[in-house]
């Protein structure tokens, strides 16, 4: 990594860990703790030898920053359950009380209990603030928090770009990859495990594929792929690469090995899409791949 590549990349942690302390109005070590490890992982998963590298650290500190949001909005909810659990308790014990204590006591419960709904007042409003900085980070981010790649919006904004109209100079082609069987493996294995399949699933993707291509996780088990400057041979024999990768290596997870493998649909943009009908021609061919048997792929044309 060049030097500037490298002072960037800290400048803009740095910057992203500021406005984490900022936009809270208590954050924690823990919370600090815990965006430096996630930027050591990123740190770690940078590939000097390809270009996009970088930038797709530099965002994935973004998710990094919403994560750890989700993670403070998680907390103060449970703090504010305890204390209108306490506040309840504190009720119906001044109600048995003040039949037969003197006045004083109940007096003392009715301060304490006020003081209760104070604070249950203000981590209410600190859970309403976090939910909107987590609704802005989701309207804003194009990383994928789980699997480290682009997510839907970035998808959408770059199809957008591609079908404007007036099309582009090279065959472009894009695929729509999805996990064969994935409830299964959630079923037999738990959610965990199906996290750390998607995530074994990305990291394939990233490998394997060049750095001009796209990888966007599309939701749930489904990725898509944009194949740049490809013709329909090589994509035939990337998807095929693929998907022997996939179906040759097994997951290790908890002493257990999971193997799983994938179905594909291809096909390729003509100068007349749109984002919904090359995507619609691509989820036709994953249908017949699945349908004819899956750990397959079928093309579109």
């Amino acid at each position: 990594m060049q030097n500037d590549d490298l002072k960037s990349l800290v400048t803009h942690m740095h910057d992203n860990l500021l406005d984490l302390i900022d936009q809270q109005d208590n954050a924690t070590t823990e919370q600090v703790v815990t965006y430096l490890q996630d930027a050591i992982s990123t740190v770690e998963g940078i590939d000097d030898s390809k270009h996009n590298s970088v930038k797709d650290a530099k965002e994935s500190f973004t998710n990094a920053y919403k994560e750890i949001a989700v993670s403070s909005l998680v907390s103060y909810r449970s703090t504010s359950g305890r204390f209108q659990e306490l506040t309840q308790m504190n009720e119906d014990t001044l109600e048995e009380c003040e039949k037969n204590l003197s006045p004083v006591v109940p007096e003392k419960f009715g301060e304490i209990n006020s003081g209760m709904n104070e604070e249950v007042i203000k981590a209410n409003a600190i859970i309403t603030q976090l939910m909107q900085q987590v609704k802005t980070l989701e309207k804003t981010s194009n990383m994928d928090s789980l699997t480290k790649v682009l997510n839907r919006r970035a998808l959408t904004s770059h199809l957008n770009k591609i079908c404007t109209g007036e099309g582009i100079p090279y065959e472009l082609h894009l695929l729509v990859l999805d996990i064969d069987d994935f409830k299964l493996v959630n079923d037999e294995h738990g959610h965990i495990a199906g996290d750390k399949v998607l995530i074994y699933i990305a990291n394939i993707l990233k490998k394997t594929l060049r750095d001009g291509d796209k990888i966007f996780r599309y939701g749930g088990e489904e990725f898509v792929i944009i194949l740049n400057r490809t013709d329909y041979e090589n994509c035939v024999l990337i998807t095929e690469r693929l998907l022997e990768i996939i179906r040759s290596n097994n997951l290790i997870y908890m002493g257990k090995s999971i193997q799983v493998t994938a179905s594909i649909g291809t096909t390729q943009y003509r100068q007349t899409d749109k984002p919904d009908t090359i995507i619609a021609r691509a989820d036709k061919a994953l249908y017949h791949a699945k349908s004819t048997g899956k750990n397959k792929m079928h093309s579109e044309v």
